[in-house]
């Protein structure tokens, strides 16, 4: 009797600690002006959800994808994962978010292998996200892309493109010398 009752126990203790360790997807949060924001790991149903859809599909519905540059990476861009930090709160983000989602549908990137994660403003987790998915990766302006292959950073691209987005994502998978925005901002030492 007292066996089952202890793994029971074990059993829920497991569940909670699992529980407390997943981040819900698409986490709305409301500020103290009223304004709702999202939080942690989202994904484009979020974006076109709510508060957000008015500029994320606006943004996404009129920009003009340059098919001849995605055309010629798109093969060799599926080698490669990417981690996007963008705020829904920022204007940059809100320009150049929704143009990387049509890009990388235009390429037929597997949307499985981008992870979007959005972080705060408040002072206290400015430019965090609730779990901490930016740690250790030197997140300053957003929105920020950083572009991984077989685990490892080979470049990103910051607050904006240099050129064009997809100039830019052609450069860094082509391997040409790309050189981000604020590029000289010191790493800063992880927290």
């Amino acid at each position: 009797m007292y066996l089952k009752k202890y793994f029971l126990l074990i059993f829920l203790l497991g569940i909670g600690i699992f529980s407390a360790f997943t981040q819900e997807r698409n986490l709305r949060v409301t500020d103290a002006n009223g304004r709702e924001k999202l939080l942690g790991i989202i994904d484009e149903q979020g974006l076109r959800s709510a508060s957000f859809a008015n500029w994320f599909n606006t943004q996404y519905d009129h920009y003009k994808v340059d098919n001849s540059t995605i055309k010629a990476v798109s093969g060799t861009l599926e080698a490669y994962t990417i981690k996007a930090f963008m705020g829904t709160w920022c204007g940059d983000s809100k320009r150049e978010v929704p143009r990387l989602y049509k890009i990388l549908r235009a390429a037929n990137f597997p949307m499985d292998q981008l992870t979007m994660v959005a972080v705060d403003y408040i002072k206290p987790n400015y430019k965090k996200s609730p779990t901490g998915e930016e740690k250790g990766l030197n997140i300053v302006k957003v929105p920020t892309f950083i572009f991984f292959k077989n685990g490892k950073e080979v470049n990103r691209i910051i607050e904006f493109p240099v050129t064009s987005l997809e100039k830019d994502i052609s450069a860094i998978v082509n391997g040409k010398n790309y050189v981000p925005n604020y590029s000289d901002i010191p790493v800063l030492p992880v927290d």
